[in-house]
């Protein structure tokens, strides 16, 4: 079967956008056709300043609502990175073979390597590497498709470029991976901020539904979404952004055609009542699900558990393969030292 790997980021609470865009594919879609493994990436969070409990307490959150989005065990493979060391363990050899230059030109380490800098903030080295453990995590697996969001193509790209070099220096060792993108609602925006994506890490509430999130905060938010200039509902991406957004939420949430959903609606709160009601709707049996597994600690850490031993099954193999093909010498199992003791006497 086809294998897909992806994960999300435990730096803020999953978001609207993180479901339309990734985990409703993972669940209705990927699981069922494809050897799908699934990872919170808690390595990733430690790129910036954070606070460990905090961090500790996301990872789970977001194992959490996985499963309560619909990843199914008995389907796919959901793990932590943290648990699986073989991620950290390929990082360092794909740093052998990336270059500083590919690093820097990084779009998201420009971005976020500014912001940190205009905070007054030190730009750790690990948000300039980060993209390699990414990388990491992907060929570990011998991943087919990566199904992302369009922000992350690069990174996946990055991948792609490791694995042909690595495999043309030291023998083919690696699958080369393609990034995969969902057809509608790929990158679900700010409602507040249209031209920016719906981010978890982003500090502006107001403009990000959280999967949590109360109905009434759900229809509250979405009814102070920003709209556009004029009255009439049109689905222009360029032009109307903020209504576009709406549209493509709306019909990300109802299985319909934005355009086609533009053509029915009569005024800007008509789209707006319409779009929360279906937002609420969609993440009604996700939240209580949440409530479920919150419940019973004890199933969510055996799936994780199992997960690892899974996910470290599959990947050390692959691992291991690419310790010796770079050179690197194996370790002396005591079967070994014995044999040596053996052969002496």
């Amino acid at each position: 079967m086809t294998r897909v790997f992806s994960g999300v980021k435990p730096t803020g609470h999953l978001t609207l956008g993180n479901y339309l865009g990734a985990m409703r594919q993972w669940a209705e879609v990927d699981q069922h056709r494809s050897d799908a493994v699934f990872c919170v990436v808690d390595l990733h969070a430690l790129t910036v300043d954070h606070d460990p409990a905090r961090v500790r307490r996301l990872s789970r959150q977001a194992a959490t609502l996985l499963l309560a989005a619909g990843l199914d065990p008995r389907l796919c493979t959901l793990f932590v990175q943290s648990h699986v060391d073989e991620h950290a363990r390929l990082s360092y050899l794909l740093e052998c073979v990336a270059t500083d230059g590919e690093m820097r030109r990084m779009i998201q380490y420009k971005e976020k390597a500014a912001r940190e800098r205009e905070r007054g903030g030190s730009v750790r080295l690990s948000l300039l590497t980060y993209p390699v453990l990414m990388a990491a995590d992907i060929l570990a697996y011998g991943t087919d498709e990566v199904p992302v969001g369009d922000d992350q193509t690069q990174h996946v790209e990055l991948a792609r470029d490791l694995a042909v070099r690595f495999n043309q220096r030291y023998g083919q060792t690696f699958v080369v991976p393609r990034a995969t993108h969902p057809a509608v609602a790929a990158r679900v925006m700010n409602l507040q901020e249209p031209g920016s994506k719906m981010g978890k890490s982003d500090d502006s509430g107001p403009g990000i539904v959280y999967l949590l999130d109360e109905p009434d905060v759900v229809r509250k938010k979405i009814m102070r979404a920003v709209t556009d200039s004029g009255r009439e509902v049109v689905y222009d991406r360029e032009g109307r952004p903020g209504v576009a957004n709406l549209l493509e939420i709306l019909a990300a949430c109802t299985d319909g055609n934005p355009a086609e959903l533009a053509a029915v609606q009569e005024s800007y709160g008509a789209l707006k009542k319409d779009t929360a009601e279906a937002v609420i709707e969609v993440l009604r049996p996700v939240r209580a699900r949440h409530r479920e597994l919150c419940a019973d600690p004890a199933y969510v850490e055996g799936v994780l558990r199992n997960g690892a031993n899974k996910a470290r099954d599959m990947a050390r193999p692959v691992v291991d393969a690419a310790y010796r093909a770079i050179g690197l010498l194996p370790p002396v199992t005591e079967s070994a030292v014995e044999g040596g003791l053996n052969a002496a006497r």
